[in-house]
């Protein structure tokens, strides 16, 4: 049967309206060609506003008066200069052009050939932890492909692997500690040492993403931090671990950083710190960094053991109590905190039972700052007196509930030297220097989600706020300000912070003299000594204190309430030079 014709209409219908569209095609392309910059114009005039909007949104609320007033006087100073609204325009035109153009070059859509070799050889070291014989389809598999094990993989300049999201069968026992370090070591390991990496294990999704952090600013000088009273900023960590910052001062420039904030007080939940750590790993540095903040609010007694003199700097301040390096001003100095404490928990409880709020000399902070407390229990020992840390149990147990507060810092070589009451009650802990995963999760009571870096710097560790998380940390640079290898500009820091010395210096001699009405009963001043820095004016009740002749600067010239008396001069033998202890 013959084929009939098709209609003339349908016959050239087709062929007129591929005319048509090839002349549509031929004017859009002249049209894109002739507006083309008016195209490049409003991108760029686009991209600007979304820049702008930006920009306002990150400006702090209360700057952005003083941003309005700075463009609304732009505008007015450009609307009266001659020519200025057209050479505005001009220059508006010529930033959108600019901004608008396409000169980046797309992105290709996948990893180059040697991002996806190390992703391939990433994939096959995972083959034996993540697949199983028994598993039908297996996800990992030898020979298999990365990409649905890898669904999102970032690189940097050098090629090294920066996030990374793993994917891995439900059977997969990721609920135990065990396998899980093995992973996170074999991912450490392949993807380049040298740096942190972030673990963060989805056991609903069986997602693992890994992160590489980047590292802490070591340069953070000691400064006043902006925390309220009863807060103690140990040190910075990363921005996604907390949601707030301080403002901080680097020499002439400002920044916010994320603090590790430690509150103590009668409402804390960890009121007294342990500090771990190596030789040369910062401890003594946090230390005097907590010192220098309690400083502000309460008063301190220190008790070091290494007697390297970490402390001198505040030897005699406003608010130092007493700076120990011997096992008698050691235990002389404990023993008062310990019968300090008793005297606060009395007052409190008789006027809570009388329904009146606690006196005001037990709300003052009390601080017990320990440097290595280990290095007495030999003398101790040897000499048949009690070790100091048996001092710290009053301290400890009850210290919380009348603002006495005490921070330990050891070496993992004495650790085993430290009492059961110090491990038991301090439950905010911290971590400095190189350390095995075994000590971290020792001490910290569960392991960072991060792999240690082989170079640590000093002050860079780990801490842990009762049942928290695991921060990363940096202390700010404390040096001791006499250490002649401090640098100058972190030695001024220090000084800055430092309070006014209220104390004669070591060797100079108080002439005798009479004690001044109303600082001290003269009924209560008798033979035998007294050490130096256990009598303060408010602090300690009179008749707690044992007989014997007051030390010059044990009584601190402040008005005691009392009732009227004749004073009654006290000989020239009763009042000595205030010496350090050995």
């Amino acid at each position: 049967m013959a084929r009939r014709p098709l209609p003339r209409i349908l016959s050239t219908g087709s062929a007129q309206i591929a005319r048509s569209r090839e002349l549509a095609r031929t004017a859009a392309d002249s049209a894109t060609d002739v507006l083309q910059p008016l195209i490049t114009i409003t991108r760029g005039l686009r991209r600007l506003a979304s820049a702008g909007r930006r920009k306002w949104a990150d400006t702090p609320k209360d700057k952005r008066g003083a941003l309005l007033f700075l463009v609304a006087s732009v505008i007015l100073i450009v609307a009266l200069v001659p020519y200025g609204p057209l050479l505005a325009v001009i220059t508006l035109m010529a930033a959108a052009a600019w901004q608008g153009r396409d000169g980046k070059q797309a992105k290709p859509d996948g990893p180059d050939e040697s991002q996806a070799q190390r992703l391939q050889s990433l994939y096959e070291a995972l083959v034996p932890y993540f697949s199983a014989a028994e598993d039908p389809a297996p996800l990992y598999s030898h020979g298999g492909g990365w990409d649905k094990a890898f669904p999102v993989h970032e690189f940097d300049e050098t090629g090294r692997i920066t996030h990374l999201v793993v994917r891995y069968p439900a059977y997969f026992t990721d609920g135990e500690a065990d396998s899980r370090t093995r992973i996170e070591q074999l991912l450490h390991s392949k993807s380049g040492r040298g740096r942190e990496y972030h673990f963060a294990w989805d056991e609903e999704g069986n997602e693992l993403t890994v992160t590489v952090l980047p590292p802490l600013p070591t340069d953070i000088a000691a400064q006043r931090f902006v925390t309220a009273p009863g807060e103690t900023v140990l040190g910075f960590t990363d921005p996604t671990e907390v949601q707030r910052t301080l403002p901080l001062t680097h020499g002439e420039e400002q920044r916010d950083m994320p603090p590790v904030v430690w509150r103590t007080g009668i409402r804390s939940t960890e009121p007294h710190l342990l500090v771990m750590g190596q030789a040369g790993s910062g401890t003594s540095t946090l230390l005097r960094s907590i010192a220098l903040q309690a400083l502000r609010y309460g008063d301190i007694v220190i008790v070091e053991g290494g007697g390297t003199g970490e402390y001198a700097c505040l030897t005699g301040r406003d608010g130092v109590l007493a700076v120990e390096c011997g096992l008698a001003g050691a235990l002389a100095s404990l023993e008062w905190a310990a019968t300090e404490t008793e005297r606060r928990l009395i007052a409190v409880n008789q006027t809570r039972q009388a329904g009146h709020p606690p006196p005001e000399d037990t709300k003052r902070p009390l601080w017990l700052l320990l440097d290595r407390p280990s290095a007495f229990v030999h003398l101790a020992a040897a000499d048949g007196r009690k070790d100091p840390q048996s001092l710290l149990q009053v301290p400890l147990r009850h210290g919380r509930a009348v603002n006495v507060t005490v921070v330990v810092a050891e070496q993992f070589d004495s650790a085993d030297a430290l009492s059961e009451a110090v491990r038991q009650h301090t439950r905010a802990r911290v971590v400095l220097g190189p350390a095995t995963a075994g000590q971290l999760e020792t001490v910290l009571g569960a392991p960072p989600h991060t792999t240690p870096i082989a170079q640590v710097p000093p002050g860079r560790g780990y801490a842990r706020l009762g049942t928290g998380p695991v921060h990363r940390l940096q202390v700010p640079a404390t040096p001791d300000p006499y250490d002649d290898a401090t640098s100058e500009a972190d030695r001024q820091a220090v000084l800055a912070l430092l309070p006014e010395r209220t104390m004669p210096a070591d060797g100079e001699q108080v002439e005798a003299g009479p004690v001044e009405a109303g600082l001290v009963k003269a009924d209560l001043v008798e033979t035998g000594p007294v050490e130096a820095g256990l009598v303060e004016a408010g602090l300690v009740k009179a008749d707690l204190v044992e007989t014997g002749p007051v030390e010059a600067g044990l009584v601190k010239a402040q008005p005691v309430e009392m009732e009227p008396m004749e004073t009654q001069p006290v000989p020239s033998e009763a009042v000595v030079a205030e010496s350090a202890s050995p």
